[in-house]
C-alpha cells in the first residue's frame, strides 16, 4: 500500500519554525563571513586560491614586455616526493574574470595528481590588474619565457614540460604551441573552446550571444566606459546567466538547507568565484573579435605583430582534449571541431605528425572539469600517470577510454591506479557523430561576424570619441565597485552596520542548534517548493534559449542579409585554412628520406616495427603495455640507455616507415636482426611480453604476431605462437 502522507502537528510546525529561524541566522552569518573573506581577498597584492605553498621563479612584470603574469614552483607538501628526472608539469590558469589558483584548488586537483605521479609542478598565474598596454601577444611571449625557464631548470628530465591549459588558458597555450612548438611536451587542454561557432541545434545557446548583441561593439563600449579597463565581472555574469536556476536559487538554497555541513565548502568556492580580475580593453577586444565572434583560430587567420600566422597544424606535441557533454560553456563541438576545421582525414593528421587524444565526459559541468575531486582522481590522474604513454603514441586521432581497474584480470599488476586507460584509434567520423554545424549554420555565423565588424566600425567612428571623453578613471572605478556581482559581497561585509548583530547571534544559535527531524512534513513541503522554483526557472531558461536560437537563425539566415554582407551562399565547403605547399614539399622530401632508411637499423628498429605492426590490429594502445615496456627498460641496462625522447623518436620514425610502405618495412626486418638465434628468441619474448601485458593476443593481432615470429626465424623446434595459443585455450577449457 502507498505510504500515507503524515498529518502535520503543532509540534512539527514549532520544530520547523525554530529550525528555519536558526538556519536563517546561520545563513546570514555565512554571508557575513563571505563578505569579510571577499574584502580580505581583494586587499591582497597577489590573491589566489592555491592549496599549496609556492616560490616565485619569474615575475612577468620584469620582462622586456611586462605583463601581470608570474611563474611559480609548487612546493611539494609533506609526504609527496617528486622525481627531478620526470618531466615537469606546468598548469596555466584561465584569466576569464576570476583570479588564479583553480588548477590547485584542493589536494585532488590537476597539480595534486601530477605531484602524486612524481612530477615537479609549476603554476602560471596572474595579478588582479593588467600592466598598462599589455596585449595577448605580450602574454604569449611571457609564457614562452616561463617555459624556457622551466626547461632550463630540468635539463635531465625525460621530456619537455607537459602543459595544462584550463578553459581560456587552453587556447592561449595552443597559440603559443603553434608559434613555439619546441617548448612543449604533451599539451592537455581542459574545457577549452577552439572552434567557437560549433554546436548542436537546440543546445549550447551561449554561442549565439555575440550575434544577438550585434557583435563586439558592446565589448568596445564596456572597455571605454572602464577607461581602457574591461571588468572581468562581466565575464562571470555571462557565465551565471547560463544557469539562472542555480544562480538565483539552487546554490543559495543548497547552503540554507544544509547549513550545518555546507558552509566551509561554499566559502571555499566563493573565495575563488568572487575574486574578480580585470583585463586591458585591447586584450578583451582581441579575444572577442579574433576568437569568439570571428572564429579565426582554427581557420589560421590570426597573425602576430610581425605577420606570423598562427597555424595549429604546426604543433608537434601530443594534444589531449578533455571535454564534457554536460558543459554548456565549452561543449564537445567547440572543444573538438577544430580538428574537422583543420583536417580532411586522419591521414592528413598523420602527415602533419600530430597526435590528438580526446575524452568526452558524459555529464560533468564546465567548472567540474577543473575543480571536481572525482574528475581529478579519474581523468586527470590517468592523464598525469600515463603522460609518457600519450607522448609515444604514433601520430593519429585517439579516444582515451577509461575502465575500472577492478574489472581487469590480465596484467593487473601493471596498473597503478583505480582506472586503466586505453587509447583507441578514431576517425573524423567519430567526432562528427557528436553533432555540429552544417553549411547553413556556418553561413549564419559568418554573417554575424560581418555584422560585428560593421557595428564595431560604426561605434568607433561615431560614439567612441564621446564615450572616451566622458569616461574618467574615477568614474570607471566607481562603476566597477557598483557591479552587481561585487555588491552582493560588499552588502554583507563589515561596512554594513545592519550585519553587526549576526556574529554573536550565530554563535548563540550554534550553541542551541535544534534541527528539525528528517521526517518533519514541513521539510518535505520546503523541498517541494524549492523544486517548483527550480522547475519554473528552468522552464524560463529553456524558453529564452529557444527564442534566442530561433531569432539568431532567422536574422542571420536571411539570404538577403548574407548577400548584402558578401557571404558566399553557393559554396559547398566549410571554411578551412589554406594548405601549405611548403609543408607538402617537406613531406615529399621526408618520404623520400624514409624510403632510403627502410633497410637501415638493427634490433631496436626491428622490435619497434614489429610492435607497431601487431599493435595496429588492436586499434590502440593500453597503459599496461607501456608499463611493461617501462619495466623492461629498467631491467635491461642496454634498453635503459635509450631515453624516453629517443624511444619516442624511434617509434615515430618506424611508424612513418610502415605508413609509407608496410610490406617493404616488414620484409626488411630479417636484415635488421642479429645472427645469434638466442638473441632473436630473447627479443621476440620481450615483444610477446609487452603485447600480452594488455591481454591475450587474439584475432588479426595473433595472425600478425605469427608473421613476425616467422620473420624472426626462431627455428623449427620453436612452437609457433598460434599453436601455443590454441594449446593454452584447450588447457584452460
Amino acid at each position: 500500500m502507498p505510504k500515507q502522507p503524515t498529518i502535520p502537528t503543532f509540534a512539527d510546525a514549532f520544530a520547523y519554525s525554530l529550525d528555519a529561524w536558526q538556519r536563517s541566522v546561520l545563513f546570514l552569518d555565512v554571508m557575513r563571513r563571505r563578505g569579510e573573506q571577499y574584502e580580505e581577498h581583494t586587499a591582497q597584492t597577489a590573491p589566489h586560491v592555491l592549496n599549496y605553498k609556492a616560490e616565485l621563479v619569474v615575475d612577468g612584470r620584469k620582462l622586456d614586455r611586462p605583463v601581470n603574469y608570474a611563474l611559480v614552483r609548487i612546493i611539494p607538501p609533506e609526504g609527496i616526493v617528486v622525481d627531478p628526472l620526470k618531466r615537469p608539469f606546468v598548469v596555466v590558469d584561465p584569466r576569464a574574470g576570476h583570479g588564479p589558483g583553480i588548477g590547485g584548488f584542493k589536494a585532488d586537483s590537476e597539480i595534486g595528481v601530477a605531484m602524486k605521479a612524481g612530477h615537479p609542478c609549476y603554476f602560471i598565474g596572474f595579478l588582479p590588474a593588467p600592466v598598462p598596454g599589455q596585449t595577448i601577444e605580450d602574454i604569449t611571449r611571457a609564457e614562452a619565457a616561463f617555459l624556457e625557464r622551466v626547461i632550463a631548470r630540468h635539463p635531465d628530465a625525460d621530456g619537455k614540460p607537459c602543459v595544462i591549459g584550463n578553459c581560456q588558458a587552453g587556447w592561449a597555450v595552443m597559440i603559443l604551441a603553434a608559434l613555439r612548438p619546441e617548448l612543449f611536451g604533451p599539451i592537455i587542454i581542459a574545457g577549452t573552446p577552439l572552434s567557437y561557432w560549433a554546436g548542436v541545434r537546440g543546445q549550447y545557446p551561449m554561442r549565439y550571444s555575440g550575434g544577438l548583441l550585434g557583435g563586439s561593439w558592446l565589448t568596445a563600449l564596456t572597455g571605454d566606459l572602464g577607461a581602457g579597463i574591461f571588468d572581468g565581472a562581466w565575464l562571470v555574469q555571462n557565465f551565471e546567466n547560463q544557469n539562472p536556476a542555480n544562480t538565483l536559487w539552487s546554490k543559495l538554497y543548497n547552503l540554507y538547507s544544509k547549513i550545518d555541513t555546507e558552509a566551509e565548502r561554499y566559502l571555499g568556492f566563493e573565495r575563488w568565484w568572487g575574486g574578480h580580475v580585470t583585463l586591458n580593453a585591447e586584450e578583451m577586444q582581441f579575444i572577442v573579435d579574433e576568437l569568439f565572434v570571428g572564429n579565426k583560430l582554427a581557420a589560421g587567420e590570426i597573425r602576430t605583430s610581425d605577420g606570423t600566422a598562427v597555424d595549429l597544424r604546426n604543433i608537434h606535441s601530443p594534444i589531449v582534449v578533455f571535454c564534457s557533454k554536460g558543459d554548456n560553456i565549452t561543449p564537445p563541438q567547440q572543444a573538438l571541431d577544430w580538428i574537422l576545421d583543420l583536417y580532411d582525414s586522419v591521414e592528413e593528421i598523420r602527415a602533419h605528425g600530430q597526435t590528438i587524444v580526446y575524452t568526452v565526459h558524459e555529464k560533468i559541468g564546465h567548472l567540474g572539469i577543473f575543480v571536481s575531486a572525482g574528475v581529478a582522481r579519474k581523468e586527470h590522474d590517468e592523464f598525469a600517470s600515463n603522460i609518457d604513454l600519450i607522448d609515444v603514441l604514433p601520430p593519429g586521432l585517439y579516444e582515451a577510454v577509461l575502465a575500472p581497474a577492478s574489472e581487469i584480470v590480465e596484467g593487473r599488476d601493471l596498473i597503478a591506479g583505480e582506472w586503466v586507460m586505453r587509447c583507441e584509434a578514431r576517425t573524423l567520423d567519430d567526432i562528427r557523430t557528436l553533432g555540429g554545424n552544417d553549411l547553413e549554420d556556418e553561413r549564419r555565423f559568418a554573417a554575424a561576424a560581418k555584422v560585428s565588424e560593421v557595428n564595431l566600425a560604426l561605434y568607433r567612428t561615431y560614439l567612441q570619441p564621446t564615450v572616451r571623453a566622458m569616461a574618467t578613471p574615477p568614474m570607471a572605478e566607481a562603476m566597477r565597485r557598483m557591479h552587481p556581482l561585487r555588491l552582493q559581497y560588499e552588502l554583507f561585509g563589515s561596512s554594513n552596520p545592519f550585519m553587526a548583530w549576526i556574529e554573536a547571534a550565530a554563535e548563540r544559535t550554534r550553541n542551541n542548534r535544534k534541527p528539525a527531524a528528517a521526517e518533519n512534513p514541513f521539510l518535505a513541503l520546503q523541498e517541494n517548493m524549492s523544486q517548483q522554483i527550480v522547475d519554473g526557472l528552468e522552464t524560463w531558461r529553456r524558453t529564452m534559449e529557444r527564442l534566442s536560437e530561433e531569432t539568431f537563425r532567422a536574422v542571420y539566415g536571411s539570404p538577403v542579409l548574407q548577400t548584402a554582407l558578401g557571404i558566399d551562399t553557393k559554396s559547398d565547403r566549410l571554411r578551412k585554412p589554406a594548405k601549405s605547399q611548403l609543408h607538402e614539399a617537406l613531406v615529399e622530401t621526408r618520404i623520400a628520406s624514409l624510403r632510403a632508411e627502410i633497410a637501415q637499423g638493427g634490433l631496436r628498429e626491428a622490435l619497434a616495427r614489429a610492435l607497431l605492426f601487431v599493435g595496429k590490429a588492436r586499434g590502440g594502445a593500453d597503459e599496461r603495455g607501456f608499463e611493461a615496456i617501462r619495466r623492461l627498460r629498467r631491467a635491461h641496462p642496454t634498453a635503459s640507455q635509450l631515453s624516453l625522447p629517443a624511444f619516442k623518436a624511434l617509434l615515430r620514425k618506424q611508424y612513418f616507415i610502415q605508413l609509407i610502405d608496410e610490406e617493404a618495412a616488414l620484409s626488411a626486418i630479417p636484415k635488421l636482426l642479429p645472427e645469434d638465434l638466442e638473441e632473436r628468441r630473447s627479443a621476440f619474448n620481450v615483444l610477446r611480453e609487452v603485447l600480452e601485458a594488455s591481454g591475450a593476443v587474439t584475432g588479426a593481432a595473433a595472425e600478425r604476431l605469427e608473421r613476425i615470429e616467422r620473420l624472426f626465424a626462431l627455428g623449427s623446434e620453436t612452437v609457433p605462437f598460434v599453436a601455443r595459443k590454441t594449446a593454452r585455450e584447450r588447457k584452460t577449457s
